[in-house]
């Protein structure tokens, strides 16, 4: 837990140097509303995040989403996409995976709170044709752990000076796209 600790003081460090007016972080009730409006769990190491760190407004490019609350928020989002999965023949957004910032495009960034280490996905709906989305549903990082600690190395696909590197790691297609999004209607 120790190598969680520091991490989550390194984002804390980092989130506060970037934004001097960063939003306060929640407490145990608004992780447990939110959690009740989501019908499972956050990820332990996302739920740090927003009740140490703040309530959003930090991270890479868009910054994270307040947790709860008007307008765009991780649990509005997700609950409005799955609202729209449901009952169709082609369900576009996974139960259990968490939208915390947006990349802008209509593309997102997601924790999988179903999975041990929170995968962090990347939803880009942009070439979608038609059919299954699962075409559209990417592996950013194995675990938020990970994307946090490329975020703060400054290492990420998503920085500015990204494709100039010989060592970028671009997000790959998520294998399990198939199987959490089954056809419905």
């Amino acid at each position: 837990m120790a190598d969680i600790d520091d991490l989550v003081q390194r984002v804390a460090s980092r989130a506060a140097s970037d934004n001097e007016n960063l939003p306060a972080p929640v407490g145990d009730a608004q992780i447990a509303q939110a959690e009740g409006q989501l019908g499972f769990a956050l990820h332990p190491l996302l739920a740090r995040l927003y009740r140490e760190v703040a309530d959003g407004g930090f991270g890479p490019d868009y910054r994270l989403l307040p947790l709860l609350g008007p307008g765009s928020s991780v649990a509005g989002e997700y609950l409005t996409r799955r609202e729209a999965s449901v009952g169709v023949e082609h369900p576009e957004w996974p139960e259990g995976v968490v939208p915390i910032l947006t990349w802008g495009c209509a593309m997102y960034a997601g924790v999988d709170c179903l999975s041990e280490d929170g995968q962090v996905l990347l939803f880009e709906p942009n070439p979608y044709s038609g059919g299954p989305w699962d075409q559209c549903w990417f592996l950013d990082s194995a675990s938020l752990a990970a994307w946090l600690e490329t975020w703060l190395a400054g290492t990420g696909w998503f920085e500015e000076d990204a494709f100039d590197r010989d060592d970028l790691a671009e997000p790959r297609p998520w294998d399990q796209a198939a199987s959490r999004l089954p056809s419905g209607a």
